[in-house]
């Protein structure tokens, strides 16, 4: 018999699991769904299928994935845990087995049994394959109608190790480009870089070491390069071994960006030097003549995990703002050029993936509006325009949460930022969740229509969307 889910903030309120799967072929509609909006957006989050053993991190929870497809005018949703082997042995047993950030938790029966992760990250489509993702292992692999497990996925067994969370896909060559960390299997510096051709082929590997051991969530390519931020939210094994965190924050370490020329390997790859920060998630970056251009949401001091000390981070410092980096390769000097661009608290920088690695104008991200949504969520979408300088914002009032907005094009041959916005949001009155869609060139004119739920998503990271097939 399942046991109760304890009180605490990341299993609460909009954080609360669902403990179902569902089809919903015809959701409400509020207002107009757009005729040229056709396809399916795929969200992903942690949704824990039983009480978890030791203690608790969001990061740690089951993935489930949650489709919404859009086709002339009328929206259907189905959701589906991705069945790992995690899963499958707890949903056999009836209760958790497994501590994801400290295997001393394990229950022994589970005992040397090899997992293959809880894929609660990101969802991406390359290669004619839906790939479900988490940073500590390889894909898992989804059919795109039924949310349906396939099983893990390792490129015809080529890759060895994990894979990022957050491949980029290059909008020129199709390839997609990703790294790991600790990619020797252990916590370590060591790192790996590969490429994978449009087809889905693995076609290029390497591997390197960082000037420390840390998580590195996120990376940002160019047309010509790759940047690997190394910040200090270090990983040691032996702190958790002494009662310490598994992954903590050490200012004094500071902050290294290394930058490889993608016709170049991983020998080549330049090392800057910055004050200690973080970033979860880039929007974009561009290589101008012997400049690369990045922009960033940037931390003072990473959220979520404790001082080296075990001592809480400061709520002070743990707010994310818009910030640009901008490395000079022609310069002798190791530093880089940091400025904030926006006073706004924000998060999950999108943009008009057409142009990821490339010169671009518009950027969307989610955002803090009069206080934010309760639970410290963000509750309004920005849409900054480079160019002109300008920002609107959509914002929905303090019951509501939002996700992170995911950009759609009008067409394959739409201007840059012509097209829609899709977020969802959470509705701490109802406790259930709707789709948004928004004129992306007008979100301060509000949504173009809403799509009802009659539960809520439980918050989560990312997601992307497939056109009609």
């Amino acid at each position: 018999m399942a046991r109760p889910f304890p009180t605490h903030p990341n299993l609460v309120g909009g954080y609360a699991p669902i403990q179902m799967e569902c089809d919903a072929p015809d959701l409400i509609v509020e207002g107009e769904i757009p005729e040229d909006l056709n396809g399916t957006l795929y969200r992903i989050g942690p949704n824990p299928q039983f009480a978890p053993r030791g203690q608790y991190h969001w990061f740690g929870g089951d993935g489930m994935i949650h489709g919404f497809h859009l086709e002339q005018g009328r929206v259907s949703y189905l959701n589906r845990w991705v069945r790992t082997v995690k899963w499958k042995l707890e949903n056999e047993a009836g209760e958790s087995l497994f501590g994801i950030f400290n295997p001393m938790d394990n229950d022994p029966r589970v005992a040397g049994v090899k997992t293959d992760g809880i894929a609660n990250t990101n969802i991406v489509w390359h290669g004619d394959k839906l790939l479900a993702l988490v940073e500590s292992n390889a894909p898992f692999e989804m059919d795109p109608q039924t949310l349906e497990s396939i099983g893990s996925w390792t490129f015809d067994d080529k890759l060895k190790g994990a894979m990022t969370a957050h491949p980029k896909i290059d909008p020129e060559t199709g390839e997609m480009l990703f790294f790991a960390y600790n990619a020797d299997g252990n916590i370590s510096p060591r790192m790996a870089f590969h490429v994978a051709a449009r087809d889905g082929t693995l076609i290029r590997s390497e591997w390197f070491d960082a000037p420390y051991a840390a998580m590195v969530h996120d990376f940002i390519t160019t047309r010509d390069h790759v940047i690997f931020p190394i910040m200090p939210l270090t990983g040691s094994m032996e702190r958790a071994m002494q009662g310490g965190p598994v992954y903590a924050w050490e200012p004094e370490k500071r902050s290294y960006i290394g930058i490889m020329p993608r016709a170049g390997t991983v020998a080549d790859i330049r090392w800057f030097e910055g004050d200690p920060a973080y970033v979860f998630h880039p929007m974009n970056a561009r290589t101008v003549g012997q400049k690369v251009i990045c922009e960033v949401c940037q931390y003072e001091e990473a959220p979520l995990f404790p001082h080296a000390d075990g001592s809480k981070p400061d709520p002070k410092k743990s707010a994310a703002k818009l910030t640009r980096w901008t490395f000079d390769l022609a310069s002798n000097t190791n530093t880089y050029k940091v400025e904030q661009l926006d006073d706004m608290r924000s998060e999950f920088p999108r943009l008009d993936e057409r142009f990821t690695g490339l010169s671009y104008r518009h950027g969307y991200y989610a955002c803090v509006v009069d206080g934010g949504a309760e639970g410290d969520r963000y509750n309004a979408l920005g849409h900054i325009d480079f160019t002109s300088g300008s920002t609107k914002t959509y914002t929905a009032g303090n019951q509501f949460a939002i996700s992170e907005p995911v950009f759609v094009p009008r067409g394959e041959k739409s201007a840059e930022g012509e097209g829609y916005l899709l977020a969802t949001v959470y509705d701490a009155s109802t406790d259930k969740s709707h789709l948004i869609i928004l004129d992306a060139e007008n979100i301060d004119s509000g949504p173009l229509a809403r799509a009802s739920l009659d539960h809520r998503v439980p918050f989560g990271f990312h997601g992307n969307w497939r056109g009609a097939q």
